[in-house]
């Protein structure tokens, strides 16, 4: 009886520690709803989804580079890379080659990394900060500084896509959920995945097991690039232009939203789900934050304490 006790106290225990992030999420929202009623109100619960759309997306591209065994730095000047990208080739030839270059760029800066990574063999994060620093400097160069928005704004169709609703949801928020099904399948229910979490665990063991871990690896690096492109077409849309100052932090956002979800900054651990409660964390903090009337400055603040708390827990939980 007293070792049945035991282990249901255990299990209890693995199972509040396995969903902590979204107990916390949840005791996140009771605490903005008790500082201000405004938090639950239609307006601003759409203004949430709409801020969680875009790190959404890219953070399921960072999961899967996290749990490969790396990360990437470099998806926030993707995101203004690509939107200015889109931006000026859908003012020129119209918006399907406008969101395949954008898409394109993503992609391309993704295998650069992985192929830097894997081939060169150079640490993610020196490869992924240079890889950041080179092309926010190659935006402001082809924007010169300057937003891409045109004599006549880009194409309303184009602009719709942030706008327009099905069912009342805006496109910009049902978006991602197809997205997040796509990948969480892709991740959890096929062998690509199973590879992306045994390179991530233990790449000698994977290489002996016969796992091609340099296309592995590599190929996690061209969805984080991907679907920071993705995002970098979804935000041109919601701000109606290409800005080459958008995306600065959402690297650390990203990671931050993934440690936060549990995902192991050792590689080899993490689930889908959890890295979209974690974006949802740290979206409701600063909207929280922003309706109490907390100052920016202090908001930077506290997103870097839950960036330092989210990879103590990681750590703490290892040992």
């Amino acid at each position: 009886m007293q070792a049945e006790t035991t282990e249901n106290r255990r299990r209890m225990k693995e199972f509040l520690w396995n969903q902590m992030p979204l107990i916390a999420l949840i005791v996140l929202c009771i605490i903005a709803t008790i500082l201000s009623p405004r938090f639950l109100s239609p307006i601003n619960i759409n203004n949430v989804l709409m801020q969680g759309a875009v790190i959404t997306v890219i953070a399921i591209g960072m999961t899967y580079v996290i749990v490969c065994g790396g990360f990437d730095l470099s998806v926030g000047s993707v995101v203004a890379l690509s939107g200015c990208i889109t931006a000026m080739v859908m003012l020129e030839y119209g918006i399907v080659p406008g969101i395949v270059a954008g898409v394109a760029v993503g992609a391309a800066v993704g295998l650069l990394n992985g192929l830097i990574v894997t081939k060169l063999d150079v640490n993610p994060f020196i490869a992924t900060l240079g890889t950041m620093v080179m092309f926010r400097g190659a935006t402001f160069l082809i924007t010169g500084g300057r937003p891409i928005v045109g004599d006549e704004g880009l194409p309303f169709l184009f602009l719709d896509f942030a706008t327009e609703r099905l069912f009342g949801i805006p496109y910009l928020v049902l978006f991602p959920i197809a997205v997040f099904v796509v990948f969480h399948w892709l991740l959890h229910r096929t062998a690509y995945g199973i590879r992306i979490f045994a390179t991530g665990g233990n790449t000698e063991a994977a290489f002996l097991a016969g796992i091609n871990v340099v296309k592995v690896r590599t190929s996690a690096y061209v969805w984080c690039g991907t679907l920071a492109g993705v995002g970098g077409v979804m935000l041109a849309s919601r701000l109606q232009s290409g800005q080459p100052t958008a995306g600065i932090f959402y690297e650390l956002t990203a990671i931050a939203a993934v440690v936060l979800g549990g995902a192991s900054l050792f590689g080899g651990e993490g689930k889908l789900y959890k890295t979209v409660v974690g974006v949802f964390i740290m979206v409701v903090l600063a909207n929280a934050l922003n309706l109490a009337n907390v100052h920016s400055y202090w908001q930077q603040v506290a997103v870097g304490i839950v960036i330092v708390v989210a990879a103590a827990a990681d750590r703490l939980r290892h040992r």
